[in-house]
């Protein structure tokens, strides 16, 4: 009997666009006993729900064989090589060129559970986990995503996510990036990458202003009126800077990165390149 669906099942239209970019199966050995689109289902429940892999509902094929090929293709980069093919299709698709030739990047901290890992503290957020770094183009989608300790500054985990960007991305000429890759951040990116980089940041405020004191034509004296300090909180959106955060607000509609909950950061770094595959996905169906 037909199981009902659930609202993370793929859809005829974004099973067909995702289908050439899967893995074909082997000419020899067994014969597959659940059908991918079965197995692709219960992984996006794993992610959008949040829920454990020994939770899956009986529904769906067994927890073991689900996660099996979730870390398969994780392991043989499946996962982002999918990703990549659907990102440029997209890109395509909003006409704009495959590969793009600027981009912002940016970070997140994120608590850890006691599954463990590697963590650490960061002092900025005053948090116990781990950092998700992206660079994303100027639509919000994610071309490379590193997870690593919480502890590393921007500046310093620059190489971790950038290495062999160049490579990767041949068209970037520019990237945008906040205050914390001010520095040694910037040096290396100009460096070893050639891309030129802006920083975006707020305004300082303004402390005071000189008050006439003269009469007539010559207002001399003046007197410095310092003003009082402004309300902290929200200070408006940055320019090119509000892309990065959206992705990041993308991310947090799947519940399994409401934390970090696995013991890898390969394996975050998967689920990150999973939860954008599905956000492309629908996007890609309405074409």
């Amino acid at each position: 009997m037909k199981r009902r669906s659930y609202i993370t099942d793929l859809t005829d239209a974004e099973f067909a666009c995702l289908t050439p970019h899967l893995p074909p199966p082997k000419a020899r050995g067994r014969p597959w006993r659940h059908r991918p689109r079965e197995i692709l289902d219960a992984i996006f429940y794993v992610v959008r729900t949040g829920c454990q892999w020994r939770l899956l509902p009986n529904e769906f094929p067994p927890w073991s064989t689900v996660y099996w090929w979730f870390r398969r293709w994780r392991l043989d980069g499946t996962w982002e090589r999918i990703h990549t093919a659907l990102r440029e299709q997209l890109r395509t698709w909003v006409g704009r060129d495959p590969q793009p030739s600027a981009a912002i990047i940016d970070s997140q901290s994120v608590k850890t559970t006691s599954v463990g890992g590697v963590r650490g503290y960061d002092g900025a957020k005053k948090l116990s986990g781990r950092k998700r770094h992206l660079l994303v183009d100027t639509q919000g989608l994610v071309l490379k995503a590193r997870v690593h300790a919480a502890d590393i500054q921007d500046r310093a985990a620059v190489s971790v996510l950038l290495d062999g960007a160049a490579d990767m991305f041949p068209r970037v000429e520019m990237v945008w990036a906040d205050q914390g890759y001010t520095g040694s951040g910037r040096a290396w990116i100009e460096e070893h990458l050639g891309w030129r980089v802006e920083v975006v940041r707020h305004l300082p405020p303004p402390r005071g202003e000189w008050i006439p004191l003269g009469t007539g034509d010559d207002p001399r004296p003046f007197a410095w009126r310092r003003l009082p300090p402004e309300r902290t909180g929200f200070r408006g959106v940055l320019p090119r800077r509000w892309v990065g955060e959206r992705t990041f607000g993308w991310l947090g509609q799947s519940r399994r990165l409401s934390k970090e909950y696995e013991r890898l950061c390969s394996t975050s770094e998967a689920l990150i390149y999973v939860t954008m595959s599905r956000v492309m996905l629908r996007r890609l169906a309405r074409i």
